[in-house]
């Protein structure tokens, strides 16, 4: 039986993963895949790129390899669409796309509300503000491709996100168009647009690199704290 947590990238798993112990690779198709215990209880840290499809399908891995899948987690970053949310805020889902989600119990400080999941970034100030108008408090990528797997499988889903990006922040960088066409971003894209504008992109990548860092440990913390 174990505790299955689903991410993007395998960073947003390197704060838990100093809290885990009796760490194992996973030999899995999957680009990142951990197993361990935290707390005493099995889990599974899987990170298999950015949207849906590719959160769903590592889900999926999951409950095809594992004797009992006991719950999943969508996890990872998320962009603030409410003004109270700052970088390296916790956020805990309440809903996903409308659809109602577990949360977890802890004693530490976290925002709840509704979240908005959808195979795009949010990179412009404006498109988080008609975003906004869902009444979804933040939006990420992968959690509706991992609440259907929990839906079809049957198991609870949670979900639990940090801010890397407040809502009055742009994205220097369209990381829409430096996608390949299995949804994962492209590290040759990527060099290619920075190129193509690299004193104002630069900087900006760097500020958001910076806001990864500091919002993993607050992530990890926050998830080594939690009971699922």
């Amino acid at each position: 039986m174990s505790l299955v947590f689903v991410a993007a990238e395998p960073r947003e798993f390197s704060r838990l993963m100093r809290y885990v112990t009796k760490l194992e690779k996973l030999r899995w198709p999957i680009w990142f895949a951990r197993t361990g215990e935290l707390n005493g209880r099995s889990i599974v840290m899987l990170a298999n790129g950015p949207g849906p499809k590719l959160a769903a399908s590592a889900a999926r891995e999951a409950s095809n390899r594992l004797d009992q899948v006991d719950a999943l987690v969508s996890t990872g970053y998320c962009g603030a669409l409410d003004s109270g949310l700052n970088v390296s805020s916790i956020v805990v889902a309440s809903s996903v796309n409308g659809e109602p989600v577990l949360q977890p119990s802890t004693e530490l400080n976290y925002i709840a509300g509704a979240l908005l999941s959808r195979d795009a970034v949010a990179c412009t100030v404006g498109e988080k503000s008609g975003l906004a108008k869902t009444g979804a408090i933040a939006v990420e990528m992968e959690a509706a491709g991992v609440e259907q797997v929990a839906r079809d499988l049957h198991v609870p889903f949670y979900c639990v996100r940090v801010v890397t990006d407040a809502s009055s922040e742009a994205l220097a960088l369209d990381f829409n168009k430096v996608r390949d066409r299995d949804g994962r971003f492209s590290r040759v894209s990527i060099v290619a647009a920075i190129c193509r504008n690299p004193l104002r992109v630069v900087p900006e990548l760097m500020k958001l690199r910076r806001n990864c860092q500091s919002a993993s440990l607050a992530l990890g913390d926050f998830i080594a704290n939690c009971r699922f």
